[in-house]
């Protein structure tokens, strides 16, 4: 059996605890919505906060090479919400996502 390739990504431009890439897995850590340059949660309510989850998950795509496209194509993908006492640091919202490096072609 072939060993898989395992890599951690990693930028200044996200908070820490980023995404591992298992072959073309990429599963990215969930993302509050803080300011990676002020380690801080962004001020303006759950919409602010979802707003920088989802800067701070694009930039993590981008180390990775890739982008939104691997993870939203022509059919949205599977999606889990749960509710929970609480969030680290007060965070009102969090965002986890897995993605495909690659090209992507969607089969009926």
């Amino acid at each position: 059996m072939a060993a898989l390739i395992r890599r951690i990504i990693s930028t200044a431009k996200a908070p820490a605890a980023i995404a591992v890439v298992v072959d073309r897995t990429m599963y990215i850590s969930g993302q509050l919505g803080m300011d990676p340059a002020s380690g801080q949660l962004v001020e303006g309510g759950v919409q602010a906060q979802t707003r920088q989850a989802l800067v701070n998950m694009a930039e993590i795509l981008k180390a990775a090479g890739c982008g939104y496209t691997n993870v939203f194509s022509a059919n949205f993908p599977a999606r889990a919400a749960y509710q929970v006492a609480a969030l680290p640091r007060g965070g009102l919202v969090e965002i986890e996502a897995i993605a495909v490096l690659g090209p992507l072609t969607d089969t009926s």
